[in-house]
């Protein structure tokens, strides 16, 4: 009897740690809504901590800081953005922004790789970690303070005294492109100036031009104007200095002719278009476009094929100008920005969501203006947990920078 039970023990703890090993093997991580590839080191669940561990280029590849190693002193420096941790192998602390912060388990070396606990990391940047127990799934959602942003600068002249304010604003909400409106009037060593501040924090500058009436072909040579000085200037300054791309705002929908015969209106900007398109090829410079949201409920003249669509496919972005101050429900961000970001997933190119904080008469729910930043953040961060898992999902842009800057 007693050698039955021995056996029976030894086969119940033999099971026990060939589960451990299955359960190992099977955890899953996903980011964003999007499952994580580990082609080499596998995550695995420590027995004796219960802690998820993943191998430390995960942080960089799929949470987007940098991680960099110091083999003498086995430490782990992990950056992002304002956000610095420190670890040591086997320790169970670290320091996260100067402060040491207690943590259970600790990151340790397998298999030559260095393993680090998930949900430490996770958390300390700020994403929301969930552990999903009937799928041995781990599902990490990063903040919106960590998704790109970007912004428009209509008045170029505040760059003549406000540079350093401007770029603190940006640090300070984590921006990461700039629209800057261009007036040809003004000194290029201002842009010059200010676009070296911007690259060196990590933003890029986008020339920003258009109006309604470029949609006529009557406005080529302005739109070639536009181009070309865009062009020169980023010939005459080093790579530190130059405009990443161009952004065009240029709305034809505005036209009184487009609620007559929007055909005409349509062919004409498809041509201004085609224009830039040529105009611009081998210049290095990215293209976006500002669109509303339902442009993709218009098509081209004569086919089945949406508006949008064409756009995407002979440029890199567009910027959905999804103008609600609601993330979800009907007619909100979320609601009216999926179809854009089908279409563009399925072609392979990034769409940005736009909000307003601009008084609006357009009604109650359009516009951030009079709420306050936090109730923005909610929001967006509401849009961004359902937005996500599309792969053309480029972030946010907020409309625009003076009045973004006045918000409570």
């Amino acid at each position: 009897m007693r050698k039955l039970l021995v056996c029976t023990v030894a086969i119940m703890l033999s099971l026990a740690a060939f589960h451990t090993v299955i359960y190992a093997s099977e955890v899953r991580v996903s980011v964003d809504g999007r499952e994580a590839q580990f082609p080499d080191e596998h995550p695995y669940v420590d027995p004796k901590t219960n802690l998820t561990m993943v191998p430390l280029a995960f942080v960089s590849d799929k949470l987007g800081a940098t991680a960099k190693w110091n083999g003498k002193l086995k430490q782990i420096t992990i950056s992002l953005k304002r956000d610095n941790i420190i670890l040591v192998i086997g320790d169970h602390h670290a320091q996260v922004n100067g402060k040491r912060v207690d943590f259970k388990g600790a990151a340790v070396l397998k298999n030559g790789r260095t393993m680090v606990p998930l949900r430490f990391i996770s958390e300390a940047l700020h994403a929301i970690v969930d552990w999903q127990p009937s799928s041995n799934r781990v599902s990490i959602m990063t903040s919106v303070a960590r998704v790109p942003k970007g912004t428009w600068i209509w008045d170029s002249s505040i760059l003549k005294q406000d540079q350093d304010k401007i770029i603190i604003f940006a640090r300070t909400k984590g921006l990461t492109s700039i629209y800057l409106q261009i007036d040809r009037d003004i000194d290029p060593a201002v842009y010059e100036s200010f676009i070296r501040k911007a690259k060196s924090e990590g933003i890029q500058v986008e020339a920003l031009e258009g109006r309604p009436e470029w949609a006529y072909t009557s406005k080529q040579e302005d739109i070639q104007k536009f181009i070309t000085w865009v062009k020169a200037y980023n010939s005459s300054v080093g790579p530190e200095a130059r405009f990443s791309g161009l952004h065009l705002d240029i709305e034809p929908y505005a036209l009184s002719e487009w609620s007559k015969d929007n055909k005409i209106i349509l062919e004409s900007w498809m041509d201004n278009m085609r224009l830039i398109e040529k105009e611009t090829k081998g210049s290095g410079l990215n293209i976006a476009v500002d669109v509303p949201f339902w442009l993709n409920t218009i098509n081209v003249p004569g086919t089945d094929y949406s508006m949008s669509a064409w756009l995407l496919e002979k440029f890199d972005s567009l910027v959905i100008m999804n103008y609600r101050n609601h993330a979800l429900g009907s007619n909100g961000i979320v609601d009216n920005a999926q179809a854009i970001l089908r279409e563009a997933s399925t072609l392979k190119k990034k769409v940005v969501v736009a909000v307003e904080t601009l008084e609006s008469t357009e009604g109650p729910r359009v516009s951030f203006h009079s709420m306050s930043s936090e109730v923005m953040e909610r929001e967006l961060q509401s849009a961004h947990n359902q937005l996500a898992h599309y792969a053309s999902y480029a972030g946010f842009a907020i409309h625009d920078f003076k009045s973004w800057k006045d918000m409570n």
